[in-house]
């Protein structure tokens, strides 16, 4: 069965767990954008605790826009303040130096669209792993699909109840273990045992 899933900026732990464990994987294009989802941001363990980076894109004018024709605004220097706070955030972590040069890219290439910089996350955060992930996209947008787990809500930070497993994160001394952050945060953290982790971890029920 077919697992449908949203394109996002340096996807959740979650957003992994349904990745790896899913038999065929769809990713939706069609859909309209939406505000405060993980489309265009990440949460990051800072020095201070949980950390929202987001990615300034352009709004229309003339109602609903495609999630594929979202634009990013280039008028904020968002990359070199993501990259910043990635620093700030784990430079002292057993992994980031290593995933450091992987990942620079992102925070160096101008991209237009959302979405190519999306698929383009995607990958690298692929190859960090040491996985490949075939996939496919949708041609047509249904708010229900049949024959088909539709995880579309996993985009939803506020709307997915995930729980993880403890891992040792970098501030948990100061703030305690904070559940299901970017997926950057267990890579940082735990290396190639990042994939040994996600394959273990279980989706809540509700989600389904």
């Amino acid at each position: 069965m077919k697992t449908l899933l949203y394109p996002t900026y340096f996807p959740s732990i979650s957003h992994y767990v349904a990745l790896i464990q899913a038999r065929e994987v769809v990713f939706e294009v069609e859909d309209n954008f939406q505000k405060q989802t993980n489309r265009n941001r990440m949460y990051i363990y800072s020095p201070n605790g949980i950390q929202l980076l987001n990615i300034p894109v352009k709004h229309s004018k003339i109602g609903h826009q495609k999630t594929k024709d979202i634009q990013i605004e280039s008028n904020f220097n968002w990359q070199k303040q993501h990259f910043k706070s990635l620093e700030a955030a784990y430079r002292t972590s057993p992994f980031f130096e290593y995933f450091e040069d992987d990942i620079l890219p992102v925070f160096e290439k101008k991209h237009t669209f959302l979405m190519d910089l999306n698929f383009e996350v995607f990958e690298i955060v692929n190859r960090c792993l040491g996985i490949e992930i075939p996939y496919q996209k949708t041609h047509e947008y249904f708010h229900e699909v049949e024959n088909s787990i539709d995880l579309r809500i996993l985009a939803n930070g506020k709307r997915d109840t995930t729980v993880c497993e403890p891992y040792t994160q970098v501030f948990d001394d100061k703030h305690g273990f904070i559940s299901n952050l970017s997926i950057l945060d267990l890579l940082f953290n735990e290396g190639r045992l990042a994939l040994d982790y996600v394959k273990n971890q279980k989706l809540p029920p509700t989600l389904f």
